[in-house]
């Protein structure tokens, strides 16, 4: 068992859940803090979300599945060459390009896996669920680029129209889907790629449903909480435990819990404050309020 190394939480004073910008500037005035970001502060890059209200309907493959049958196989890949034609393009938008040297900001723990943050220079940045830039093998585990798979699986299905009849899944399309995947009528005779280290079965770095992440990368997030008093969710539901679970952690343990999100949350109880708004307007008025602060 991992024994984790509180960090001493200051005593702080109460903010009243008003859901005004003025709250969340008293909270973090002053303090360190870290952010939580989900699905949400990705939609304005074009990577639609889970369960927004513009959301599209979808059924994300389990792990299980992908693992055990072929054929589910073959569907992923031919969805996610699909996908992975507009995703691989999405580029940071003004909510992760402000939290870059955002001041007091110890760090990241993101469950998204679009890998934004980093591209828009953030550092200390912990990929929960993993990168969909990348591809592990589950024979030998050999890391490779999904970049250079998708030129492999271009290659393997030359006669890409007659497997993807509509063309790329455009950013902000409804058939695109949050993981990088695309929905695809005609998948059955999808050729799919192995491992060119040992021919295994080649699967995205990322966390799938009914998948758990990895031991240690769970405890470089909970570190990561632990480092400052207070904990920002950023454009997250927190519908299911694998991002709920530092919210409640951080108010188990005295610190201090923000959530700024489209919709409610299920920890909109936990939070001292609580903002109904997108995260990239919410971040730049934030950074406006920081400058002009730096300039009185």
């Amino acid at each position: 068992m991992t024994v984790r190394h509180r960090v001493p939480t200051p005593s702080l004073p109460p903010v009243t859940v008003r859901g005004e910008h003025a709250d969340l500037v008293s909270l973090l005035t002053g303090r360190r803090w870290v952010a939580l970001t989900g699905a949400g502060i990705s939609t304005d890059s074009g990577i639609p979300d889970y369960r927004g209200p513009s959301a599209p309907a979808s059924t994300p493959m389990m792990y299980d599945e992908f693992v055990s049958d072929e054929a589910n196989r073959r569907r992923y890949w031919a969805r996610s060459m699909l996908g992975w034609q507009s995703f691989g393009r999405a580029v940071p938008n003004a909510g992760h390009r402000a939290l870059v040297g955002a001041p007091g900001l110890a760090g990241v723990v993101t469950q998204n896996v679009d890998g934004l943050h980093e591209a828009a220079g953030s550092d200390g940045v912990v990929d929960l669920h993993g990168r969909i830039d990348r591809v592990v093998c589950l024979s030998c585990r050999t890391f490779s680029s999904r970049a250079e798979l998708q030129r492999r699986l271009q290659a393997l299905n030359p006669d890409i129209d007659g497997y993807l009849p509509a063309g790329a899944a455009e950013l902000d399309s409804a058939r695109l889907r949050p993981d990088g995947d695309a929905v695809v009528e005609q998948w059955q005779d999808f050729a799919v790629a192995p491992c060119e280290a040992c021919g295994g079965v080649l699967k995205p770095d990322v966390v799938f449903f009914g998948e758990s992440a990895r031991k240690e990368v769970v405890e470089k997030a909970y570190e990561l909480v632990d480092s400052a008093p207070v904990l920002v969710v950023l454009g997250s539901s927190l519908t299911v435990m694998s991002g709920l679970r530092f919210v409640r952690h951080a108010a188990r343990s005295g610190r201090s819990v923000a959530i700024i999100n489209r919709g409610p949350t299920r920890a909109d109880d936990l939070a001292a404050v609580r903002l109904d708004a997108g995260t990239s307007e919410t971040l730049l008025a934030l950074r406006a309020d920081w400058s002009r602060s730096l300039t009185t």
